[in-house]
């Protein structure tokens, strides 16, 4: 028999409970990899840079746009980073499409140049394996053996999952693995809305209300970002385009060129300049719907698996934080 692994944890996916379950562990003793097929960090927290003809920059938030501070533990996390630099308040509220003015009271905050800043100040100092893409995951008698498309093999005592669920489980079930009847259940119920997303490259400033967010309504265009008054593209004029999740369900097999089309003209009247670029991305798996009751999964094991996210614990940034958290209790604890 192999020898054991204990104290050693693999984390498929490098988003914000990824990261703070792998700093929380590795602060404990825990030797931890993180693996994640996109070729930065942050999942969703996503931040694209367009490079225009004239030799500037396009920077646009495309995932999250901002987040919200609900709960004390996150409203500690939050004053770290603000501390670090990494993230500044944004706005008190935003306009809705009649013009008028939404405020809940809470402060929305950005990542400073952008959501994938706070991403990146959690990897510093983990192990993360990026443009890894993971094809399977094996249950042996007292570790998990995770297989990689380039051939890799990467064991471990104890593996977290935290990629959206459907993914999850396609690669538990490429390696065979069969979870509790009930556990699968569960997973299997929960779902998310996709997301359509524009990014749009304009000649000059948009109409956007000051500050650069707004909620239009409708049945086609759920939110509205200007980026360069956000702060996070000052050489380029920019805007972010999320479809509503009805459009986009709707219209997610639908030609890029038609979705563009639509989308865009449904916010000329936004836009304010004339459109340079426009580019587009696919969020299948966006805004969790069905979510589970717990801030995390656990199955035992041996070996023991968790699973972790914004499905967990709430459809926010604040419940990714929080998910990721209380995996890493939830292990720390077996």
């Amino acid at each position: 028999m192999a020898d054991p692994l204990p104290k050693q944890c693999l984390i498929l996916g490098a988003g914000l409970a990824g990261l703070l379950a792998g700093q929380r562990l590795q602060a404990q003793g825990w030797q931890v990899t993180i693996l994640d097929k996109g070729r930065g960090v942050g999942g969703r927290m996503a931040t694209r840079r367009i490079p225009t003809p004239a030799g500037t920059m396009a920077v646009l938030d495309h995932g999250a746009q901002f987040f919200t501070v609900r709960s004390d533990e996150f409203a500690r996390l939050v004053a770290g980073w603000q501390a670090a630099g990494v993230v500044a308040e944004w706005s008190r509220g935003f306009a809705v499409g009649d013009g008028s003015w939404l405020n809940d009271g809470h402060p929305r905050y950005r990542g400073v140049g952008g959501m994938t800043a706070v991403a990146k100040h959690l990897a510093a100092g983990l192990d993360v394996r990026l443009a890894c893409q993971v094809t399977a995951v094996v249950a042996q008698a007292d570790r998990w053996l995770v297989h990689t498309a380039d051939g890799q093999q990467y064991p471990a005592g104890a593996l977290l999952l935290t990629p959206p669920v459907p993914q999850s489980l396609a690669l538990l079930a490429a390696g065979g693995v069969a979870l509790p009847e009930v556990t699968q259940a569960a997973l299997a119920g929960l779902s998310y809305d996709p997301c359509l997303a524009l990014l749009v490259v304009l000649e000059g400033p948009s109409g956007v209300p000051r500050p650069g967010g707004m909620w239009p309504g409708g049945e086609i265009i759920g939110w509205l970002a200007d980026n360069t008054q956000k702060g996070i593209s000052p050489e380029v004029h920019a805007v972010t385009i999320h479809a509503t999740p009805e459009f986009s369900r709707t219209h997610y097999e639908t030609a890029p060129e038609e979705v563009a089309r639509l989308l865009l003209a449904e916010a000329r009247s936004w836009l304010g300049s004339r459109v340079l670029m426009v580019q587009q991305q696919r969020w299948r798996y966006s805004i969790p719907r069905l979510t589970y009751p717990e801030p995390c999964l656990v199955v035992p094991g041996p070996p023991p698996l968790l699973f972790a996210g914004d499905i967990f614990a709430g459809p926010r940034v604040e419940g990714a934080a929080l998910s990721g958290l209380a995996a890493a209790a939830a292990l720390a604890a077996l």
